[in-house]
């Protein structure tokens, strides 16, 4: 079960990691020492200048997509999952394979949709789960290419801050005859370096780590989704295949289900989505 929201931790984090920086430089001086346009133009201008010569084109449209996913919360709640799996499982055992193709339009998961409809059509297990198989090999790689993207983008910021203090130090050091402008100059040479080292450390690299841990969990919900389909598809008994999916859950969320059991469980709004 997938619920989008607006992911809390990335804002958090982000907002608690420049409500840091802003701290610390008005305690020691001026925030207005920290601004300067140049420094800005270079690092932002010169990372995106890179990250256009890396990629194709067709993949840097995503980028964009790849980034909102990062402030949203997709829950992934797979005691609920089982007990889905489990409700399918009851109707094959009861009423065969084929009464799936009725229990389908209850479900929402295009991945889950797309394995049942295989079962129903009567393929064989081995092609069930390759096919499978592949898809979510296809969909972590498109996963893995915006990440990728992302952490090439967190080591150029730097790189770009590096060489706009160089440009600062060479513009500065021509003109080592006004000894007054010296503390100036180098102070504004050296704020390109603090632009990058803050965009790959507060913004690109976490974002990428949250995507890479968003992508493991939307793979292992499949993965339970696969090995529940070809159980059904086996025969095998509701209360073996329960207990085979919880093997994907810990003990500690095992634990939470039981309790919930005993207690009326809230309404949620369910938003099914899979539109990567």
């Amino acid at each position: 079960i997938e619920v989008l929201a607006l992911e809390k931790t990335t804002v958090i984090g982000l907002g608690a990691g420049v409500a840091c920086i802003v701290i610390s430089i008005l305690i020691q001086g001026d925030l207005g020492a920290f601004y300067d346009p140049a420094s800005i133009f270079i690092v932002l201008g010169g990372t995106i200048a890179s990250t256009i010569i890396s990629y194709p084109g067709k993949m840097l449209k995503s980028l964009k997509t790849v980034y909102s996913m990062a402030f949203k919360q997709k829950r992934i709640d797979l005691n609920e999952d089982i007990e889905m799996i489990i409700k399918i499982a009851n109707v094959a055992r009861r009423e065969g394979l084929l009464a799936l193709e009725d229990a389908v339009v209850e479900v929402d998961n295009p991945f889950l949709q797309k394995g049942i409809m295989l079962i129903v059509d009567g393929a064989d297990g081995e092609l069930v789960k390759n096919i499978l198989e592949t898809e979510i090999s296809f969909i972590q790689e498109r996963h893995t290419q915006g990440q990728n993207i992302i952490n090439s983008m967190a080591a150029y910021a730097p790189a770009y801050g590096m060489i706009g203090t160089l440009i600062g130090l060479i513009l500065m050091l021509r003109n080592l005859s006004d000894t007054a402008s010296l503390g100036p100059n180098m102070a504004v040479a050296l704020v390109t370096t603090f632009y990058g080292v803050i965009l790959a450390n507060l913004v690109f690299t976490p974002i990428s780590k949250k995507l890479k841990v968003m992508s493991d969990a939307e793979a292992l919900q499949k993965e339970l989704y696969m090995e529940g389909l070809l159980s059904i598809q086996d025969g095998e008994n509701p209360r073996i295949i329960k207990d085979k999916l919880s093997a994907f859950i810990s003990r500690r969320d095992i634990r939470r289900a039981e309790e919930s059991m005993q207690q009326p469980n809230p309404e949620v709004k369910e938003i099914a989505q899979d539109g990567r």
